[in-house]
């Protein structure tokens, strides 16, 4: 197992894979990079290979029944697992136990702000085929999408699973109005963005963003992001309008 550094109780990403070496990887870059080395979250690797059978440390076999490919076998993923300390099932909301797979639970905003929560997660990076199934039943791992596509492995889906949960812990970003302002953070997209020069290539900043009036701003961000929401991701606009109680035809004026 590697691991780095970290404050005492801080958040820490458990990640079992056959290439401890993918990690940080970009995670180590940027906001979350300096993060991790300041201590505010920790990231561990066990390597699954030495769990392995025999001469050749073998970590997969044959799907019962027959079929392409290879899977990880149960007695392997177990032992890593074991040795991850995943702990009993009451202790999985501060510890969740979670499996990348396209046939997970879509991932989202929400989600990632609940494991930001918990003392940290243990994350099952996948190959070939996938995992025996009863690993997924004894241990009751959370299977979790980052999209309906197939990758050769899980650990880019790992990592974009733990920078979108990284950031939402409080210092990581230094700022925490971003996240409450974001994508998703009340089931909007959101709104557009502009920066200096105020004109380029014939186009302007808005005017109403250059007025200084905040509470029109803030008016018009709020529209633009409903409006792109329902332009853009009507599933997003139903399910905001459903808690809203709003008509999902509705169109919002400037």
């Amino acid at each position: 197992m590697t691991d780095t550094p970290r404050v005492k109780g801080a958040w820490c990403a458990r990640i079992i894979t056959l290439f401890p070496e993918a990690f940080p990887g970009t995670l180590g870059l940027s906001l979350t990079g300096k993060a991790l080395m300041e201590g505010l979250w920790a990231l561990e690797t066990i390597d699954l290979r030495p769990f392995g059978e025999g001469k050749h440390r073998n970590v997969d076999d044959n799907p019962s029944g027959g079929g392409a490919g290879m899977v990880l076998r149960a007695d392997v993923v177990g032992r890593a697992l074991d040795q991850a300390a995943i702990g009993t099932p009451l202790e999985r909301t501060k510890w969740p136990v979670i499996f990348m797979s396209p046939r997970g639970k879509p991932l989202t905003q929400e989600m990632a702000q609940r494991y930001s929560q918990a003392d940290g997660m243990t994350i099952l990076c996948g190959r070939f085929e996938g995992v025996d199934e009863r690993v997924m039943e004894h241990y009751g791992i959370e299977e979790v999408s980052i999209g309906d596509f197939v990758l050769t492995g899980g650990e880019i889906a790992a990592s974009v699973l733990i920078d979108a949960t990284v950031r939402l812990i409080p210092r990581v970003l230094g700022n925490q109005a971003s996240t409450e302002e974001e994508s998703f953070s009340d089931g909007l997209l959101e709104h557009p963005q502009y920066t200096r020069p105020t004109t380029w290539n014939g186009r302007s900043i808005p005017e109403i963003l250059l007025s200084g009036h905040h509470a029109k701003i803030a008016t018009w961000r709020r529209t633009m992001a409903e409006r792109l929401t329902k332009e853009r991701r009507p599933d997003l606009w139903r399910a905001f309008c459903a808690k809203h109680r709003r008509d999902p035809g509705e169109d919002q004026e400037l």
